[in-house]
């Protein structure tokens, strides 16, 4: 049972509202003001027992070429043509509107089998607009209330009428059977990777390349991307799922409330991301903000790789490229060694050597060290330079282990863990990025104390 299904309309008639209601989760921005979606955001769908892909659009408007609606309205049409059934949303209780009429005629002109979806249908206010849809053309309207869930039941026999085929029960399979396939798909997930940065450096157009197609929006506008859009790659046998995200200004900057919305948004991406490509651009890399983002990401522990991107634009000479290494390690000297790749998003120089940065840091971020070689490790550190003496008394270490990956993150047990420098943590975590190969990567060293064997004796008089 796999199809996809489009949800078209003009503005602020709830088409993210039901295409949140359709993935179970908060997935598309949604906001009063009209126009908010941009991108086509997909996402997969639930209603009864009917599994599907949703695929949510702009709203449609009329709008002049080379404009951004115009792009906007392209990728709307670029989603129909990928759906199976189209439901085209119109506002109850506004009845329908010229145009919703026009539109109307370019949803029959598709071809596609389409449902005409009176949302916001909850009490009286939307009978009459309910009556009025039946002039669309585009047969019996379905009633719903996508905010508040009525109406999901007519909407599943809807779509069962209009898609009899791909709506049909599959037999059941065995779950011996069915085991493998479960077992296979865990161990090839993706790679989630966010694409993040400061507003117009490219990040649309990286991952447009990539794919090898116009499907993210993309202009000479800046905060053309509002939603965490989600895409699907296949590089060399590997999948990736890349987060494409709004463009992250100065908190002071920002002060209304959509972009603040898409920011939530964006640092939500970095969250659930196992591989963060901090995009540069390479006009005027390593602004304040550029660092703030970096030193964001290496707080939430996610690999990192830096792009520096549009070097068509700029001197790109091997020397250069050398300075904003060294400039990198000494701004971010929390990630040194951190991957640094220069590429053009629109000629697609440089793009393969950024997916080989991010299988190594990805690589790195899953590394594991043995305790053996990591306890050898300590004991040569602390003989080259010993733990500072704190009250007069020698601090002394005493074991050091891997507690996870994902950063890689490390305890280290100590009588008196408390006593121990900042600087001399600091010492240990160059340390162990040199000794094991773990540059780039966020290392996480936690100091425990170890128990006192002779807590709460008596002492002998």
């Amino acid at each position: 049972m796999s199809f996809t299904v489009a949800i078209v309309g003009r503005p602020n008639v709830g088409k993210s509202t039901l295409f949140n209601r359709l993935v179970g989760r908060r997935l598309a921005l949604v906001d009063d003001q009209p126009g908010v979606t941009r991108d086509r955001r997909e996402g997969n769908g639930k209603l009864g027992d009917l599994s599907f892909k949703v695929i949510d659009t702009a709203g449609l408007v009329d709008a002049a070429r080379e404009t951004l609606s115009a792009r906007m309205q392209a990728q709307t049409a670029a989603a129909i043509a990928q759906a199976d059934i189209v439901l085209f949303l119109v506002d109850a209780r506004a009845g329908p509107t010229p145009a919703d009429r026009a539109f109307a005629d370019l949803v029959r002109k598709s071809g596609k089998p389409a449902l005409i979806v009176a949302n916001k249908s909850e009490g009286r206010a939307g009978e009459a607009g309910l009556l009025e849809s039946y002039a669309l053309g585009l047969g019996e309207p379905v009633a719903i209330s996508a905010e508040h869930g009525e109406g999901l039941a007519d909407l599943y026999e809807a779509l069962r009428a209009a898609l009899p085929e791909a709506t049909a029960l599959p037999a059941r399979e065995s779950e011996s059977e069915s085991e493998p396939e479960s077992i296979a798909a865990a161990d090839d997930h993706p790679i989630r990777i966010a694409i993040v940065g400061r507003p117009n450096t490219g990040k649309s157009t990286l991952i447009n390349h990539l794919l090898g197609e116009d499907r993210l929006l993309t202009g000479p506008e800046a905060g053309i991307t509002r939603d965490a859009i989600a895409v699907n790659l296949t590089w060399r046998d590997r999948r990736f799922r890349i987060h494409d995200t709004a463009g992250l200004r100065r908190r002071s900057r920002i002060e209304d409330k959509l972009e603040k919305l898409s920011v939530a948004d964006a640092l939500n991406a970095i969250r659930f991301a196992e591989v963060v490509i901090v995009l540069v651009d390479a006009e005027a890399p390593f602004e304040e903000q550029d660092i703030r983002i970096a030193d964001l990401v290496e707080r939430e522990g996610r690999a990192i790789v830096l792009g520096v991107n549009k070097v068509d634009l700029v001197d790109a000479t091997p020397s250069a490229l050398s300075r904003l290494r060294e400039q990198t390690d000494q701004m971010l000297p929390q990630i040194k060694g951190v991957p640094v790749v220069a590429l053009s998003a629109k000629s697609g120089k440089g793009i393969d050597g950024l997916m080989a940065a991010v299988m190594q840091a990805y690589a790195v971020w899953n590394r594991r060290v043995p305790t053996a070689a990591l306890n050898r490790f300590l004991a040569q550190s602390s003989t080259a330079n010993p733990p500072p003496a704190v009250g007069g008394r020698r601090l002394r270490l005493d074991y050091i282990t891997q507690a996870k990956s994902r950063p890689p993150t490390f305890v280290l047990f100590s009588a008196r863990a408390s006593a121990l420098p900042e600087t001399y943590r600091r010492y240990l975590v160059n340390g162990l990025r040199e000794s094991f190969e773990l540059a780039g990567t966020p290392i996480r060293l936690t100091l425990r104390a170890k128990p006192n064997p002779y807590a709460g004796r008596k002492r002998r008089r």
